[in-house]
């Protein structure tokens, strides 16, 4: 090798031959200096791992990074970094100013090139603005009950923010020890049928053909619909062609698909009594048809009726289509009733109420007694009134309109002929005016809507075929029926006008507290817009303060309005107040 040839040479004292040329230097650095990542390194290298020895710049980085940290915790070197950062703050501080003013500087300038026609555009554009957001709001509050931004604001922003309430959950029954105002609490919201409903036929679509309105809304016609699936099918249709298709029949939401269905149940089975009642509700156009029609179901009801109660023991199948045909022929005998009393055979359609009543007495719930009420009053049999108030007019069954307000009348038209608001206020009130004052008090608290109409402050309409009790279509309803009655009695209006008002003093919290009945539901008010017509301006019990952001957006309109008409009046005045 190259190392052989030049120690030879230096031993011999001669040179060494042409082109060789000694080996580079190893130098090792002391064991002292050298990082120990790189001694690790070399131990585990020798010992055959196959790992090479390490990179020369990862070392030389590691120290440089060790010296740093090292100078980094000395005193001087941290007093240098406190300089420097209060040097920066001190910059900032400076600095934010100065472009502030040359902010300002540049809107001032800004402004002072706009002329009077932007600014009359920008009032003019903001007023319209919030004109549109002021209509918004008041179509949304008159047709909903509720604003509109504070609806989203509550519903979608507060969740967000957090301030989302969590509620306890409602219990999920009462115990017997509980006290009444934990009762009171619940809101009593339930859908009745209305027990003098009219004929669809008859009435309703004759009131359609004349003023072009619908009468009645798809919420409630959808509740009959229900009704009638309830009361007029059972489980052993089946096994009758007839009645299976009576029960396709009034699932049928088109009028003439139902009557198209009723004849093929006839075809089927010429006794089909539910067939003929369909025929009565919606194809007769007169009472004296639809009269008709139940006479001929009344004769095939009746027939059902005696074959199921010969043979309702035998199965739990045959016990439900006895309540089937119970039902159809209580329906069957009420509607004949209800077409001779407005034929005006009432003592007939008394004398059938009557006897209704007495064979089936445990269907009270149906609510023939106001049937029997208003017919009575037609009569003015008002002895026969007290006698059938006496027996329904009970602290443990539920109360109505006709049954509050019928017993004010009696009271009422005791006193109601002699009576004058300026001699009871000189001599004070006797005891039959007291007590026709708090019958008219009781009435109102249970129904506050019915007064208006029966004073005819508002307009009727006709009733849906569904109310709400304590609602606006239970007050519908009932003036509907009784004003003439009340018209009738001399002075009985004219009591009501100067005491309804009083029953408000009473229960100054209507929603919390009630003086005679439960706190007023607040759910009366959506239910109402579900029962009657779009045309009908729905009475709302108490009356609702109109939100904040109508009053916002109302200031606001107003307010830019005005700024457009000065704007547009003194421009250069506007202009130099802009810029000031």
């Amino acid at each position: 090798s190259g190392d052989g040839v030049g120690e030879r040479a230096a031993r011999s004292g001669g040179a060494p031959p042409r082109g060789w040329r000694p080996p580079a230097p190893v130098l090792v650095p002391p064991l002292s200096r050298r990082a120990p990542s790189a001694v690790m390194a070399e131990g585990s290298g020798s010992g055959g791992s196959g790992r090479g020895p390490p990179c020369p710049g990862a070392a030389s980085a590691f120290r440089r990074w060790e010296q740093l940290r090292r100078r980094a915790t000395t005193p001087w070197a941290r007093g240098l970094l406190a300089v420097t950062a209060g040097l920066g703050l001190l910059y900032a501080v400076l600095r934010v100013p100065v472009r502030l003013r040359d902010g300002l500087a540049a809107v001032t300038m800004f402004l002072s090139t706009l002329t009077p026609k932007f600014y009359f555009a920008l009032t003019v554009t903001s007023s319209f603005i919030s004109g549109l957001i002021f209509v918004f709001e008041w179509w949304h509050f008159r047709k909903y009950g509720t604003s509109f931004i504070e609806q989203v604001s509550v519903s979608h922003l507060r969740p967000l923010i957090g301030g989302a309430e969590n509620s306890p959950p409602a219990p999920a029954a009462f115990s017997a020890g509980e006290n009444e105002t934990s009762r009171q609490n619940m809101p009593e919201c339930k859908v009745w049928r209305n027990p003098l409903n009219l004929f669809r036929g008859a009435e309703y679509s004759r009131y359609m053909w004349v003023t072009g309105k619908e009468p009645l809304t798809y919420y409630d016609m959808n509740l009959s619909a229900q009704d009638h699936q309830t009361f007029f099918t059972c489980d052993t249709d089946a096994l009758r062609p007839s009645d299976t298709v009576m029960q396709k029949a009034w699932r049928e939401r088109n009028p003439q698909a139902r009557i198209k269905a009723a004849y093929q149940a006839l075809e089927l089975n010429n006794d089909c009594a539910t067939a003929y009642v369909l025929l009565a509700e919606e194809e007769a156009t007169t009472i004296v048809d639809a009269e008709k029609y139940f006479k001929q179901a009344l004769k095939a009801g009746e027939m059902i009726y005696r074959k199921s109660q010969n043979c309702h023991s035998q199965s739990p199948q045959h016990e439900a289509q006895l309540r089937r045909d119970t039902n159809v022929l209580v329906y069957v005998k009420r509607r004949l009733a209800m077409c001779a009393r407005k034929l005006g055979r009432i003592r007939e359609a008394v004398k059938m109420m009557r006897d209704l009543m007495k064979e089936f007495p445990l269907l009270s719930m149906l609510n023939i007694h106001e049937n029997l009420l208003e017919a009575l009053l037609e009569l003015q049999a008002y002895a026969d009134v007290q006698a059938v108030l006496a027996k329904y007019d009970d602290i443990s069954l539920p109360k109505s309109a006709a049954i509050c307000y019928t017993a004010a009348l009696l009271k009422a038209r005791a006193v109601s002929e002699r009576f004058s608001p300026e001699t009871a206020s000189k001599r004070g009130l006797s005891t039959a005016e007291i007590n026709a004052v708090e019958a008219i008090h009781r009435a109102v608290e249970f129904n506050p809507h019915v007064p208006k109409y029966l004073l005819e402050m508002k307009s009727l309409v006709l009733p849906p075929e569904h109310i709400l009790k304590r609602g606006d279509s239970e007050a519908v309803a009932y003036a509907f029926f009784h004003l003439q009655h009340w018209k009738r009695i001399e002075g009985a209006l004219n009591l009501l006008h100067c005491t309804w008002e009083g029953t408000f003093r009473m229960i100054p919290y209507p929603l919390e507290k009630g003086h005679l009945f439960y706190p007023y539901p607040s759910c009366t008010e959506t239910a109402d817009r579900e029962l009657l017509p779009t045309f009908h301006e729905v009475s709302v019990y108490p009356q609702k303060e109109l939100p904040f952001f109508i009053h916002f957006t109302a200031g606001l309109c107003s307010f830019s309005a005005m700024l457009a008409l000065l704007t547009h009046q003194f421009p250069e005045l506007m202009v130099i107040f802009v810029k000031a």
